[in-house]
């Protein structure tokens, strides 16, 4: 470990907090720099990809208000995104050209298993290689998904670089009203159809490819991303969370909660 990288680790120990960077008075910390535009990149790729991927589904809504609040989700995706890509421009990233850069609809087979394997390409969530079929198959999504992206965010919100925790702490209660508007699509959509079936099948899918969004419980990244205070907890912490309350969801709805 550089000096440097001792130094930063003892101030983030001591409860310091880190301003943008002004010249290069952050990138002399060394690993922090790739270790925090990681952290970004992924969370910036995976609203990218998620917003494209929902957006033929806004005009699949069963009714207008669905339609409306699907266009509002992937509004507020592109926002988020757009929020995540200004916080790199720091550091030499230009927003314009990034957002070119990837074909951020693009989906691998539906019947691949990822798990927690990365692949090449962009930086997304492996949750965002798989397409969606259906209404009730996005709504499921959402509300797993959802959940996730919350919990997964309030870590950031804590962060010890400024500037991500406060473009973050804007940006946590929309994604947890998604988790909330994908609860009521789901009980909107056993209601209309009178049957749980499409429901449960979609459940039964995307519930162990969300819970893989949470890493390895052995990840060096993840472990990193403690070490500099850009998270709190564990992997194995948050998704203890997540279980917890798509458990509670599922119950609510009367789903059966996948092994």
């Amino acid at each position: 470990m550089q000096k440097q990288d001792t130094s930063f680790l003892e101030r983030i120990a001591a409860g310091s907090r880190i301003e943008a960077p002004q010249g290069d008075s952050l990138r002399c910390a060394g690993e922090p720099v790739p270790t925090l535009m990681r952290l970004v990149v992924v969370f910036a790729d995976s609203e990218l990809a998620g917003a494209a991927g929902f957006c033929p589904f806004v005009n699949r809504g069963p009714g207008l208000r669905e339609r409306i609040v699907a266009a509002k989700i992937v509004t507020e995706k592109y926002v988020h995104a757009e929020m995540a890509l200004n916080l790199l421009k720091p550091f030499g990233v230009n927003p314009m050209l990034y957002v070119r850069s990837h074909a951020w609809d693009s989906r691998l087979d539906r019947h691949l298993d990822l798990g927690t394997r990365r692949i090449g390409g962009d930086k997304r969530l492996n949750v965002f290689h798989y397409p969606l079929e259906g209404w009730e198959d996005a709504v499921v999504f959402n509300m797993l998904m959802g959940a996730a992206t919350s919990i997964q965010l309030a870590e950031m919100a804590q962060s010890s670089y400024i500037p991500l925790a406060e473009a973050i702490a804007q940006i946590l209660p929309r994604e947890r009203e998604h988790a909330q508007l994908g609860e009521s699509g789901v009980k909107q959509s056993i209601e209309q159809s009178k049957s749980k079936t499409a429901v449960q099948a979609a459940v039964n899918y995307w519930h162990p490819r969300v819970a893989a969004t949470f890493g390895r419980v052995d990840s060096d990244h993840a472990s990193i991303y403690i070490q500099y205070g850009l998270r709190r907890r564990s992997s194995a912490e948050m998704l203890g969370d997540w279980r917890a309350q798509s458990t509670a969801a599922l119950k609510r709805l009367g789903l059966s909660i996948p092994d």
